[in-house]
């Protein structure tokens, strides 16, 4: 695992597949998704290697029910005591009582769906606390949860409005360029969500899976958000 730093009070932990993300404020800690399900003990030495105590890992908000994104969350929520928090439409395929609806699969997207499913399965997760669109969590000086359905119905965004900082879950992705995320649900949902997502103007914006963005943000986001639209209305 790398640990990027992405601004001093934020750091990405990038895995083989996919990453996270730990924001501070002060000694209390906020995990944007865990990784999978053995990403637990390589979060624990990379917040020590920050000279921070896992002990103040407080809350670990989830993206979306997918294995990369959840696998390690209730191993570190049970040592820690933290609250895991995902969207109610989610919630249960965390829980491990219903299923994600599959994916429906571009011609391209195939090779890469079956390296995906090579993650390890991730255990049924506990969801602490069921969020909502435009509910504020306590952390982050006022995050903002945006519901962003298509790559799963209940995807979400984490908002910072103070700090200008976008999570986006699985809905956008920067690998090689910014673009809409693989393996949705429901495409034409995912692309309204990504273009929901350009227009919170962030100045920083953090994918499920790519570089974190941190030039021009707001332009590069609306531009690709544009573009993926335009591509899906020219291909029907």
């Amino acid at each position: 695992m790398d640990l990027v730093e992405v601004l001093p009070r934020l750091h990405m932990f990038r895995f083989p597949i996919g990453q996270a993300y730990l924001w501070r404020d002060g000694s209390d800690l906020t995990l944007i998704d865990a990784g999978d399900i053995n990403a637990a003990p390589a979060i624990e030495d990379a917040v020590r290697g920050l000279g921070l105590d896992p002990d103040g890992i407080s809350r670990i908000v989830i993206t979306h029910g997918h294995r990369d994104h959840y696998g390690a969350a209730q191993e570190l929520a049970d040592r820690y005591d933290a609250e895991i928090l995902a969207h109610r439409l989610d919630a249960p395929a965390i829980r491990g009582d219903e299923q994600i609806p599959d994916p429906v699969l571009l011609d391209w997207e195939r090779p890469l769906y079956e390296r995906a499913l090579t993650v390890p399965a991730a255990p049924p997760t506990r969801v602490d606390r069921e969020v909502a669109d435009g509910e504020e969590l306590d952390f982050g000086d006022g995050a903002r949860v945006v519901h962003c359905p298509g790559h799963t119905p209940g995807s979400l965004a984490v908002h910072l409005p103070y700090h200008g900082v976008l999570f986006t879950g699985d809905c956008v992705a920067g690998v090689g360029k910014v673009m809409l995320g693989v393996f949705n649900t429901d495409r034409a949902e995912a692309l309204a969500s990504f273009r929901r997502l350009a227009a919170l103007t962030p100045s920083t914006v953090c994918f499920g899976h790519g570089d974190p963005l941190t030039a021009d943000a707001a332009a590069v986001l609306r531009t690709s958000a544009d573009r993926d639209s335009g591509l899906q209305i020219e291909h029907g």
